[in-house]
């Protein structure tokens, strides 16, 4: 009996490697992503020509029904992945035509594919509304099946997302029980048999029979680049939960190659892939990893996604700010710049904070506040940039004040180091963080100088001197405009006292054309482009 379990476990393991050769005939590394990641603008590029080439096309067709039935899911399949908005765009135009054409399969078919739609953005009730609307007892093996596999998602998603431990598993229970239902009607043997099945296992902890059907549909024909990201990232999903974390890194991997060859931003693989490498103490990759993971959630629009990373990126920037201050603790005679770098990693991380915060809230008021969430990510974006380079230009010059310590100690230049505070010039680096800081928030906002001065009466408007970029009264208003508005903190960081910052804005406001109240309001509806 042992020797017969022995064998077993041989040839499933055997079973295993020639898969896993198959998928991996070529090793896949950090510097493999790297690459693929540094093309994604030329995949991107790819089916924005596609999609241009079926937009041509449907203005060609003369209005025949079938024929736009027909471009519109294709433009549907091209963005159902890729971006929702436009995704869901075609999909009400393929709602319409149904409609007007009286195709029962047709209209069941294009309301499937909205609640695909509502499902990928994470808007779960919508989802769930317009599916639990539909009767698809005479509908095709095809219309049944795209039905049952969306339905079955949409319960698996929400044991996934939701935090009552029994509700999940109900949940789960119902998902099952619908994807047997796909299970029943598609055919035996084939790349969405195998994918679907291998679903099914995953879901009921059956983890060795999850592997197993992946990695059979890897072995099928048929299947796209972005089914076999799904089915590799399944594979690592189910890994992981074994504790087998290195082959699961390498599955990610794969996956997040097929991603970004496949243009797929709504996708969990890098998001992923970045924790992993952030366990692993690869922060700065993992860093890079999840803010990318970041911008094609952004890109793509999907809500659940970007709260998911939201709760995962501080975590990383946490150990990376600990990392700093490891290094900050060897060295005792720097403690005051030091203390003068942490303030400034505090305002930071405050104001990504807050364009977390409003990432947060914009999930409640999402419909009607649209254009204020693409601004703040924008922003959150551009900070979070500065933050990065802004600590690694103070790492960078921590050396080389260690260095030019250590080689007055080694040489014995002790009077050297009582000059040592005179190597700092405090003011010099204060101006160069005000003209760092003038351009980013510029860029954001590049017309911030001629959108503020048509606030002020036309004889008290700004003119500012040749090569500054924003005057004091204007870089108050300037983080006013990016939601810091305590005058501590203004003053704080730009090095005045409280009762400037006050005398700043009592001389603006003289100026303006407006009461406090509405200046300020206008002040924050200054657009970014």
């Amino acid at each position: 009996m042992i020797a017969l379990k022995n064998a077993c476990l041989i040839l499933l393991l055997a079973f295993f490697l020639i898969f896993s050769t198959k998928l991996f005939g070529k090793n896949v590394n950090i510097d493999s992503v790297n690459h693929y990641i540094s093309l994604q603008n030329k995949y991107d590029h790819q089916k924005e020509q596609r999609i241009d080439m079926i937009k041509k096309t449907i203005v060609l067709c003369n209005n025949d029904s079938n024929k736009l039935y027909s471009l519109y899911s294709e433009l549907y399949e091209e963005y159902r992945s890729y971006i929702y908005d436009s995704a869901h765009v075609y999909v009400k135009k393929l709602i319409d035509i149904s409609n007007k054409s009286g195709d029962n399969e047709k209209i069941i078919s294009s309301k499937i594919k909205l609640g695909f739609c509502y499902l990928s953005s994470g808007l779960f009730k919508e989802a769930f509304d317009i599916l639990s609307s539909l009767n698809i007892n005479n509908c095709s093996r095809d219309t049944k099946i795209e039905y049952y596999l969306c339905k079955s998602r949409l319960y698996y998603d929400l044991a996934d997302y939701d935090n009552m431990p029994e509700l999940s598993e109900q949940y789960k229970i119902i998902g099952n029980e619908i994807i047997d239902s796909a299970l029943i009607l598609l055919p035996p043997n084939t790349y969405r048999y195998w994918m679907t099945l291998g679903l099914k296992k995953m879901k009921t902890n059956d983890y060795e029979g999850a592997i197993e059907g992946f990695l059979k549909m890897i072995d099928c024909n048929g299947y796209s680049k972005h089914d076999l990201a799904i089915s590799t990232s399944s594979i690592a999903y189910v890994l992981r939960l074994q504790g087998k974390n290195n082959d699961a890194k390498e599955y990610l991997m794969k996956a997040a190659i097929a991603d970004v060859e496949s243009s797929t931003k709504e996708t969990v693989a890098l998001r992923n892939l970045a924790q992993l490498l952030y366990e692993d103490g690869d922060v700065t990759t993992a860093v890079n990893y999840i803010r990318q993971a970041l911008n094609d959630a952004t890109f793509y629009n999907a809500r659940h996604r970007q709260l998911e990373i939201g709760s995962i990126l501080p975590i990383i920037e946490g150990e990376r700010i600990n990392i700093i201050e490891k290094q900050r603790d060897r060295v005792i005679m720097f403690i005051i710049f030091i203390s003068v770098l942490v303030i400034l990693l505090v305002v930071a991380l405050v104001i990504i904070w807050k364009s977390l915060k409003r990432l947060d809230a914009a999930k409640l008021k999402i419909q009607s506040t649209n254009e204020n969430l693409i601004e703040a990510n924008r922003i959150k974006s551009e900070y979070i940039g500065y933050f990065f380079n802004q600590n690694a230009e103070y790492i960078e010059k921590f050396g080389s004040f260690q260095r030019w310590v250590n080689k007055k100690v080694i040489t014995k230049q002790y009077e050297d180091l009582k000059n040592f505070p005179k190597q700092i010039n405090l003011e010099k680096e204060r101006e160069a963080l005000f003209e760092r800081f003038d351009k980013i928030f510029l860029n954001l906002f590049p017309n911030f100088v001629e959108e503020f001065n048509k606030l002020l009466k036309p004889e008290e408007q700004i003119h500012l001197q040749k090569g500054e970029l924003l005057n004091p009264e204007m870089r108050i208003y300037a983080l006013i405009r990016l939601g810091i508005d305590d005058n501590e903190k203004i003053a704080h960081f730009l090095d005045y006292s409280v009762n400037t910052i006050y005398a700043y804005k009592t001389k603006v406001k003289n100026k303006t054309l407006y009461s406090s109240k509405e200046f300020k309001q206008k002040v924050l509806e200054i657009k970014s482009y």
